[in-house]
Order: structure tokens, then C-alpha cells, then sequence
């Protein structure tokens, strides 16, 4: 009997450099995200780690210089970079528990039936969405010492014999000025703690009205509980943003007055792009990013004992 020739294998079986061709279309769909995370993720990142372990002043070739500049930035010699984290830090402590208070009373404030609620939300919102620059413009303006915050300080202050704050111009309150400034927008945090507050059951609180409880006894023991999620997030979010505290400083203050106001980040600018040290840039940026990242994980470890997540078991 003739042999009979091999019908062809089934078209999702026919196999690619030992893929089928099932599996080969799903990486084809995966190779532009591929192409996107090498070209503009993996590669600039890894080339920073090398940038920041070289001499690269952009005029001359890169030279070698190990972690030289990791040593020179741990050990104090750069008194400015010290300044800068210092500077940060206290932004970072004032900043985002701030945010947080402001932004979570505003959205209990606002998760009311009452009429004309949503023109409040929008309005609360709006700052948010408005670009860096133009808020920071504004606020330039409204903290000047004729400016429009110190005027209105003015009708309360002059009384008893005490000037308003100069804002931008004195070390001891260009940054508690900043700090004011950054409250403008809390409205992506109040949209995060409004959307937590209307997922709240209202049978809870009924039931707790049941049993006696006041208030306080409510806020505590079902509202916070509830929200720790979204506190969490915001939390997170709001340290991650502070460190990168860039536009308002660039462009309010530049750093001063005396360094005052001197960010890590904008210091990383000042040495990058006006002295053009790319290598002590890079260093400075991957110290940055290693303290973001111990405070993160920081955040993630410690959730576990206080963030509560409806639905999964105690």
C-alpha cells in the first residue's frame, strides 16, 4: 500500500524557534511593550547607574571613577547636598501628614447630600489640574510681602503690633511658605478619601447607633478602620511626590534664600544641567531614588498591622 503523505500539522501546533504559534502571536504582542520598557525603563536606568559611577562633565569623554561619588555624597563633604536632604525632610514631615488632615476633613465635609455639593467638589478639584507652573506663578505673587496673603495677615496682625511673614525673602519662613503652597492642591487626595468615604456601608453605622455609640465612637471604630486603605495610598503617594519636590522651588525661590529652600531634587538640577556634572547628578538621583525606596518599603511592611481591608480575614 502507498504511503500516504503527512497531512500538515494544525496551524496553533506549527512551532516558531520551538514556540507554537499560539505562543508566538502572544509574544508579538508583547514585544512593543518590550521595546518601549528597554528602550525608555531598563536602558536609562542602567546607563544612569554607570553615568553615576564616572566624571562626565558633558565637555570630555566619561571617566571612571567607581563609587567616588557615592563617597563623596554619604560622607558630608558636599555641605549643600546635606542641606538639601535636610531641607526635603522637613518638607516631607509637615507636607504629607498635612495634605492628609486637610484633605481628609475636606471630603468628610463634602460627602453630604446636600445641594450644590458637586460645584464644592469641583471647585476643591480644579487646583489640582492646574499645571505646576501656573500655580507656582500665583503663589510667587500672593507671598510677596505687599502680596495678597500677607494683606489679608495685615487686617489681623497690625493690631497688636505684629508684621506679617516675609515669605520668600526670610530663611525662617521661605519654607514653611512652601509648605503652605503645596495645601492648594489637595484635590486628588480629597477625590481618593470621598470615593473611600461613599464605599462605607451605611448599615455600619447603624448598627454601631444601635449598640450606643457616639461620634467619635463611629469615626472611630467604622470610619478610620474603613479608610486606612485609601490613608495608606495617600500616604504613600504624597511621600513619594514630596521627595520629588521640583517646579514650586525652581521657580519660587530657586533654592533660597541661603539654600533655605534647597530640594535634593532641585540641587540635582543645579549640578546637572547649570554645572553639567552628569556623573554627581546621577549619584545624587540614585540616592534619591534608594531613600524613596527604603520609605516604601517601610510603608508596605508596616501596613500590615494597621491597614484594613474589608472582606479578607483577621
Amino acid at each position: 500500500m502507498a504511503d500516504q503523505a503527512t497531512p500538515p500539522a494544525p496551524r496553533n501546533n506549527r512551532r516558531l524557534l520551538g514556540w507554537t504559534w499560539r505562543e508566538t502571536r502572544g509574544f508579538l504582542f508583547v514585544v512593543p511593550w518590550l521595546i518601549g520598557f528597554i528602550g525608555f525603563i531598563a536602558g536609562p536606568f542602567l546607563f544612569s547607574l554607570f553615568i553615576a559611577m564616572t566624571n562626565w562633565r558633558m565637555q570630555s569623554d566619561p571617566k571612571w571613577v567607581g563609587l567616588h561619588n557615592f563617597v563623596g555624597l554619604l560622607n558630608g563633604e558636599d555641605t549643600r547636598f546635606v542641606q538639601a536632604v535636610y531641607n526635603t525632610t522637613y518638607y516631607v514631615v509637615f507636607h504629607v501628614p498635612g495634605i492628609l488632615i486637610i484633605s481628609f476633613a475636606i471630603a468628610a465635609l463634602l460627602n453630604r447630600k446636600v445641594k450644590g455639593v458637586a460645584i464644592y467638589r469641583t471647585a476643591f478639584y480644579l487646583p489640582s489640574i492646574t499645571t505646576g507652573v501656573a500655580t507656582a506663578v500665583l503663589w510667587y505673587w500672593m507671598l510677596q510681602p505687599n502680596g495678597l496673603l500677607n494683606n489679608l495677615l495685615d487686617i489681623f496682625l497690625n493690631p497688636f503690633g505684629i508684621d506679617a511673614p516675609n515669605w520668600l525673602g526670610s530663611t525662617k519662613w521661605a519654607m514653611p511658605g512652601l509648605i503652605l503652597m503645596s495645601f492648594w492642591s489637595v484635590g486628588t487626595s480629597m477625590i481618593i478619601f470621598l470615593a473611600g468615604f461613599q464605599g462605607i456601608p451605611e448599615h455600619l453605622y447603624e448598627a454601631a447607633e444601635i449598640d450606643g455609640a457616639g461620634w467619635w465612637q463611629k469615626v472611630r471604630n467604622v470610619t478610620f478602620p474603613l479608610m486606612t486603605p485609601q490613608i495608606f495610598l495617600t500616604s504613600v503617594l504624597g511621600i513619594i511626590g514630596s521627595f520629588q519636590t521640583f517646579t514650586t522651588a525652581l521657580i519660587v525661590t530657586d533654592g533660597g534664600p541661603a539654600d533655605a529652600t534647597l530640594f535634593v531634587l532641585l540641587h540635582l538640577y543645579q549640578i546637572g544641567f547649570r554645572v553639567f556634572n552628569m556623573g554627581y547628578a546621577s549619584a545624587i538621583a540614585w540616592i534619591l531614588f534608594l531613600i524613596i525606596l527604603f520609605f516604601t518599603i517601610v510603608q508596605f511592611v508596616t501596613a500590615r498591622r494597621w491597614v484594613y481591608y474589608e472582606g479578607e480575614k483577621a
